[in-house]
């Protein structure tokens, strides 16, 4: 072997040698990996705590606890209308009427709510379009107090079809109106709590319930007809009258699936008082004593309808003569058999 030969092949062993030694020390020197916990975001600077929606709340929105909560926000931001943490509470806003629309995640300003007891809180009360009530109730037609303003009910009308002669009347009972919210309880818009925070039940006498001008006629009509009852409502119930609604054309579905648009829907639909015809019971439900139907008018031998009860018209049957036999005088009628 020559010299060159042997040279090039001694570079080669060489270059071969320090190259595998600077991998060897590459793959050496690198660490294993290690779990580590996951960077804790740092607190906020510079803000404080203010009360905003955590909804949209439209104008007329009763507040609850789910309505608000505190968020986070500059304080070159704050302005002196909003509600600070520590300086005020949730709890004590409850039942506080919306007066302005506040957009979800928006700060609520005193001035955007309307307290029980402050002018004009009813009428704030109010949707667009709606009116006040007043419906007079008794203890046992008012749920025993278990009704308070945010609530929901039923109007029931229970009163006696009178007929004819041969009985006594007809008594009936049926839910004439649907899903109204209570406003107001005598003159109190808001749930009474004790020093520990109960809610107080009390009596009433009156209860201010939400309608359309429609309806706020029929209860007016129906407070002469007969004597009226609430019955509460179960917040479960406003799937079934959605369906129902669906079902009937009254509320348009929207066509694309836009969730936003369904919420809002649903959120119509619940709030709305409904009229149409509901359930009914008579006597004859309760009682085998007593009548299913309207008491008929009292007929003769011939079938024929006498309208001799009392109050009742008498029955013209056509043209008549009278016959006198002595101080006996007799109507008989052109045709007939005297």
């Amino acid at each position: 072997m020559d010299a060159r030969k042997l040279i090039l092949l001694v570079g080669a062993l060489v270059v071969a040698a320090i190259t595998a030694f600077m991998a060897r020390n590459i793959f050496m020197g690198a660490s294993a990996p290690t779990a580590g916990a996951a960077p804790v975001a740092a607190a906020p600077q510079n803000t404080t705590e203010v009360m905003v929606a955590t909804r949209a709340l439209p104008v007329g929105t009763i507040l609850d606890a789910t309505s608000v909560k505190f968020v986070a926000w500059p304080k070159e931001l704050i302005e002196g209308a909003y509600f600070v943490k520590g300086e005020s509470e949730p709890g004590k806003l409850q039942g506080t009427v919306v007066r302005f629309a506040i957009p979800a995640g928006q700060p609520i300003t005193q001035g955007a709510l309307v307290k029980p007891g402050d002018r004009g809180f009813l009428a704030a009360a109010l949707g667009a379009g709606m009116r006040a009530v007043t419906v007079p109730v008794s203890t046992q037609s008012a749920v025993a107090g278990f009704v308070f303003p945010g609530d929901r009910v039923d109007l029931v009308l229970t009163q006696s079809v009178a007929g004819g002669g041969d009985g006594p009347p007809l008594k009936a009972s049926e839910t004439i109106l649907r899903n109204l919210r209570v406003l107001a309880t005598d003159q109190k818009t808001d749930k009474q709590s004790d020093d520990k925070g109960n809610t107080v039940v009390t009596t009433y006498s009156t209860v201010t319930v939400e309608a359309t001008p429609k309806i706020a006629e029929k209860i007016a009509v129906a407070q002469t007809v007969g004597q009226l009852s609430l019955s509460l409502r179960s917040i479960a119930d406003n799937q079934g009258d959605l369906e129902q609604a669906i079902a009937n054309g009254d509320v348009e579905v929207p066509a694309d699936g836009d969730p936003a648009k369904e919420k809002e829907m649903m959120a119509r639909v619940a709030a709305r008082p409904m009229e149409g015809r509901g359930g009914f019971a008579t006597g004859a439900d309760v009682s085998r004593f007593q009548r299913s139907t309207v008491p008929g008018k009292p007929k003769d031998n011939n079938g024929t309808t006498t309208g001799t009860y009392p109050g009742a018209a008498a029955v013209k049957k056509g043209p008549v003569i009278n016959v006198a036999r002595g101080n006996s005088v007799t109507e008989i009628e052109v045709g007939g058999k005297n």
